[in-house]
């Protein structure tokens, strides 16, 4: 179990917040991914009119303010904010009251993120301020704001916790990979509680027009977003971009069951591979996805028939879907024609770093709640892509184990297993 500890503390999640472009809190994103929801609309945030591209799974209705003293507001990214209320909901969700803890409690409480872009969104609009004639309305902050470890410090201060901070950013598998690490330092005993996850928020006029000039988000439906993000489907054109957080609370399973608290799974296993092969491209075999799916199925001392669910990665580009798919059926074999999965990018788009954490946090959901969600807008599929993704509609189903797949950018492959208790 977790391979490479020696003497290790079984991990599970005690806590779980979360803002969404389909509902802000645990409740509204279970309600929305239940019934099929898509939080893909029109870009409001700024003028995409000149774009060929004009829409994104944006969250319009958060009050960011509201999660910020008045004097910082001006000093850091969405990300922050984004990241501050989904964890206040884990914390609070877990029964951990951080106020009554001794500082040695807090030394040993740490914080991992992962996210893709960070503060990238921020410096845009810094750098704009400045080389604008507006360098008042900047900040003087810009550059450790811009940083990614800046997002953590943030966290650990708010919460005033003194134990590890860091930021994993591996492109879209950096919300599993932190995730996993934050679980490694708590079986080592090296940590006693992780807040841990997603966010990203990668929606600004440069930031499309870097993912415009890649070619990979689709351009074809700004007249019906909502039906834009399709895996799998046999006329999807690109993925489209989203932003979020989704944070949990991780402790020893021994002091879950000593506080007496809600369990929602338990971090069972983790393979983590490259195709070291491209910046952008996955290699056509698959042979690296699945050999980190394999990998995972091992650390956890299971076998692939074992798995009843897997979440997907899902991007809704022509190659990644059949390369995912393709990747299923080598580590799986026969048994991917039988596993349920779902493709939560159809409903969220694709929040990069974020990516990961999201794709847990509706297993984790399904997983007590025994309820599968669907794959929306796959009407017809792909003929390459045949396996079971539980297509437009949520089904009943039961899950004890399940597999959540990432796929980013550089290649790199990263694959979790949770376990229900």
């Amino acid at each position: 179990m977790l391979h490479g500890f020696t003497s290790p503390r079984r991990v599970v999640i005690t806590g779980f917040g979360c803002v969404t472009p389909i509902g802000i809190g645990r409740e509204r994103y279970w309600e929305s991914l239940k019934s099929g929801k898509s939080g893909v609309r029109r870009i409001e945030s700024f003028d995409a009119s000149e774009f060929d591209v004009r829409i994104a799974a944006e969250i319009p209705e958060f009050d960011w303010k509201a999660e910020l003293n008045p004097k910082d507001r001006q000093h850091v990214p969405r990300t922050v904010p984004l990241a501050l209320a989904a964890a206040r909901e884990a914390v609070a969700d877990s029964a951990i009251n951080i106020d009554e803890l001794s500082l040695e409690d807090k030394r040993r409480f740490g914080v991992i993120l992962g996210t893709g872009g960070g503060g990238l969104s921020f410096t845009e609009k810094q750098f704009g301020y400045w080389f604008s004639g507006n360098a008042g309305k900047g900040s003087i902050y810009t550059i450790p704001a811009s940083t990614h470890g800046g997002l953590s410090s943030e966290l650990s201060m708010v919460f005033g916790l003194h134990g590890l901070s860091h930021i994993v950013s591996t492109g879209c598998t950096s919300s599993t990979d932190a995730i996993f690490y934050a679980a490694q330092h708590i079986a080592l005993g090296r940590q006693d509680v992780m807040i841990a996850g997603g966010v990203d928020s990668p929606i600004s006029p440069g930031i499309l027009k870097g993912f415009e000039v890649m070619k990979v988000c689709t351009s074809e439906w700004n007249d019906e977003p909502t039906r834009a993000s399709r895996p799998f489907s046999k006329d999807r054109s690109g993925m489209v971009v989203g932003e979020g957080s989704w944070v949990y609370v991780l402790e020893s399973l021994e002091s879950a069951q000593a506080r007496g608290v809600r369990i929602y799974g338990e971090i069972a296993g983790y393979g983590v591979t490259c195709d070291a092969y491209h910046r952008v491209r996955l290699e056509e075999n698959g042979i690296e996805p699945a050999r980190a799916m394999s990998l995972a199925i091992e650390d956890a001392g299971l076998s692939p028939t074992d798995i009843d669910y897997i979440n997907l990665h899902g991007t809704s580009t022509q190659l990644n879907d059949r390369i995912e798919t393709q990747a299923v059926k080598l580590a799986f074999g026969k048994h991917a024609y039988t596993i349920p999965m779902s493709g939560t990018k159809s409903q969220i788009g694709h929040p990069q770093g974020a990516t990961g954490s999201a794709g847990i946090g509706a297993t984790l959901l399904a997983m007590n709640e025994g309820i599968l969600p669907p794959t929306i807008n796959l009407d017809e599929p792909d003929p390459s892509c045949d396996l079971d993704y539980v297509p437009n509609k949520s089904r009943r189903g039961n899950v004890d184990i399940a597999l959540c797949n990432c796929i980013g950018f550089g290649s790199k492959n990263s694959a979790l297993i949770l376990k229900k208790n």
